[in-house]
């Protein structure tokens, strides 16, 4: 790939993180947070997670604080840096209220509006940025044979603009596969266009959008610590497979080589059902699909005045953690047969950040709570369990543990 190419000597593997926005460039805003703010938050906590557990990879920022900083300036550091990899951290979003979900990416190439155009500049890019050659003193020994300028040398830009295309999407490929199963967020696919932040780069680069912050579904579980935590590990076992795939994996002749160390991925703690014991019964379904979701071990004593549901104090002992299945959220206070429940019966709300965040189902027992969950993956692709300790609302994950060592 081209940093390789002008990286030289250097044996260092050198990854640009880029925090999508940032200053007055506020990016997609939503209900209780902004894209610029998220951003460098997930980029941080990338480079840190790399930075702690692969020591010989070299992690640079376009940016480390709330400053404003243009499309070209992100490239031309990357490209500046001779970076290895460059990769771009956005949120997305969608207009005129309307809600979508999932994780995507994008790297350039002939997308539908693409063309030709963005791959030709992004060649342009790497063969003016090969021209540093010429500033290093020692270039005639260290690129001995290679000219830049050379029918030979377009022949290899070509080869190596092929080469950071097809890394670029590999890449892509496995942060669609690793962070959808960390988060369990809907994989929303690879792309491709022809972004001026990946045109402008002269190596492997790939654009990030991990969700979407107008839906708030979406938008809470990225302010989460949850998705905080999850996230980061998907995005970084994504990396570590591609590193380990691809580092040093070019030999060039005027390149000394070096073979790094196996870096490891880090292992993603995925709530799952606890072993069950006697006091432990599975939740009863009904052999009638249209009547599964409302499937229940035990049915909410729901209180319903006028026909709005109120919050309601479940037959649960509120001193222990107690879990519930998130399955929606809405400004508005919905009727109990608002056609956002599907037929679900009993649901509850919890008010926060001026929303109404409604539930479903309310046990001491994790697993319990857990299969309801399955029971209305179908219904509700995007819910997902949370935990209250006292008429409060804690980190599922403490709420887990609790409950661990009170078996």
């Amino acid at each position: 790939m081209f940093a390789l190419v002008v990286e030289g000597a250097n044996n260092r593997f050198t990854l640009v993180i880029d925090a999508g926005h940032g200053g007055k460039d506020f990016g997609a805003r939503g209900a209780i947070s902004n894209e610029k703010d998220l951003t460098l938050k997930y980029a941080l906590s990338l480079g840190k997670m790399i930075e702690r557990n692969c020591p010989d990879v070299k992690v640079l920022y376009t940016r480390k604080t709330d400053v404003f900083v243009t499309l070209k300036n992100r490239a031309d550091f990357a490209n500046r840096k001779q970076a290895d990899l460059f990769i771009s951290v956005h949120i997305n979003a969608l207009p005129n209220h309307r809600m979508g979900y999932g994780f995507q990416s994008y790297t350039l190439g002939r997308g539908q509006n693409t063309g030709d155009r963005g791959i030709k500049e992004n060649l342009d890019v790497a063969k003016r940025e090969n021209s540093v050659i010429y500033l290093e003193e020692d270039y005639k020994t260290v690129y001995k044979g290679f000219n830049p300028n050379s029918v030979e040398s377009d022949i290899m830009f070509e080869f190596i603009a092929d080469k950071n295309r097809e890394r670029s999407v590999e890449l892509s490929r496995l942060m669609q596969q690793e962070v959808c199963r960390a988060t369990g967020r809907k994989n929303g696919g690879s792309h491709q266009n022809n972004l001026a932040v990946l045109r402008l780069t002269s190596m492997p680069a790939i654009l990030l959008e991990l969700g979407f912050i107008s839906t708030p579904d979406e938008e809470q579980f990225l302010n989460s610590d949850t998705g905080y935590e999850l996230y980061t590990k998907g995005m970084y076992n994504a990396f570590i497979r591609y590193l380990n795939k691809y580092d040093d994996n070019i030999k060039v002749p005027y390149r000394n080589g070096k073979a790094y160390r196996k870096a490891q991925m880090v292992p993603v703690e995925q709530p799952k059902p606890l072993p069950q014991t006697e006091e432990q019964t599975p939740l009863q379904t009904t052999s009638n699909p249209d009547k599964k979701a409302q499937a229940s071990s035990k049915p909410l004593e729901g209180n319903v005045k006028d026909n709005k549901i109120v919050s309601t104090k479940s037959s649960t002992d509120e001193s222990k953690p107690v879990f519930k299945v998130q399955i929606l959220v809405s400004r508005q206070l919905l009727k109990e047969d608002d056609e956002n429940f599907k037929g679900l019966k009993g649901c509850e709300f919890y008010e926060e950040n001026n929303f109404r965040k409604y539930t479903y189902g309310a046990s001491n027992n994790y697993n319990e709570i857990y299969r309801l969950r399955k029971q209305i993956l179908e219904q509700f692709p995007e819910c997902f369990i949370i935990a209250f300790k006292g008429g409060k609302k804690i980190d599922v994950n403490e709420g887990i543990r609790e409950f661990k060592a009170n078996r």
